[in-house]
């Protein structure tokens, strides 16, 4: 999580609108919306606090820095819950110790890119808790004996026709008469196999994930390698698998 940020044209202390998407659990969007209705009612100029931070693609993308009374203003309208957390993280960061000297003596150019910095460093400790956490609830709520194009229906956006083929192409899985099989070197490590006789008597065979699999192939998604539909949003969503069909 951010610590909180010092303005440098006012040194006032300010909040993040990511920090406060974190401790609330809104969504950014929301938040963003939420500040611009609050600074209408005040009467205020929105743009005083507005910033930018860079996501994992590296876009520049919309924030604001709230000074203590701005973001309490905000949260007294929200839950309880939701302002016990602005109100706490407030109170534990104002107790951490002051800009150090060497900070101080710096050039506001140089002020402006260190905190540029952090804030980049801050957004991908949080990605990189966020993906661990999807990971590990995406292997946790793999149901046994679910297939590759089962597991990807539950993602946002894989063109489900193309998946095994890509695969296949990579080199991770092999195609055969009757379906697919998992290459040798993956076999029990990201793929088990199921061999099915259907109705008509004909061999079915499907790869099965394993949980280090879904993992794996989670992974893939999020760093854009895996086949997409062209009508796709580029937003990287997943459900868990409680309505999810067992089988392809």
């Amino acid at each position: 999580m951010t610590d909180l940020m010092v303005n440098l044209n006012s040194g006032t202390l300010t909040m993040s609108s990511r920090e406060i998407e974190t401790l609330t659990g809104k969504r950014h969007g929301d938040v963003l919306s939420d500040i611009r209705k609050m600074c209408v009612s005040l009467e205020i100029d929105s743009t005083d606090f507005s910033a930018e931070y860079k996501d994992r693609t590296g876009r520049s993308l919309p924030c604001f820095n709230l000074p203590k009374r701005e973001s309490l203003i905000l949260v007294s309208g929200y839950n309880v819950k939701m302002r016990a957390a602005i109100v706490d993280r407030w109170q534990e960061l104002e107790k951490k110790p002051k800009e150090p000297a060497w900070i101080t003596g710096l050039s506001p150019q140089a002020k402006i890119a260190l905190e540029d910095l952090g804030s980049q460093v801050d957004h991908y400790k949080t990605e990189t808790s966020r993906l661990q956490t999807v990971c590990n609830d995406l292997a946790l709520n793999l149901r046994e004996g679910m297939t590759v194009v089962a597991f990807c229906r539950s993602l946002n956006g894989v063109n489900l026709s193309r998946v095994q083929p890509d695969l296949v192409s990579r080199k991770r899985l092999l195609s055969t008469k009757h379906g697919y099989r998992s290459a040798s070197a993956y076999r029990d490590k990201l793929f088990t196999e199921r061999h099915e006789c259907l109705d008509d008597g004909r061999l079915a065979e499907k790869v099965i994930l394993t949980r280090r699999g879904a993992k794996w192939l989670y992974a893939e998604y999020e760093n854009d390698r895996l086949l997409m539909k062209k009508d796709w949003n580029r937003e990287y969503t997943h459900i868990l698998f409680d309505d999810v069909e067992v089988a392809a």
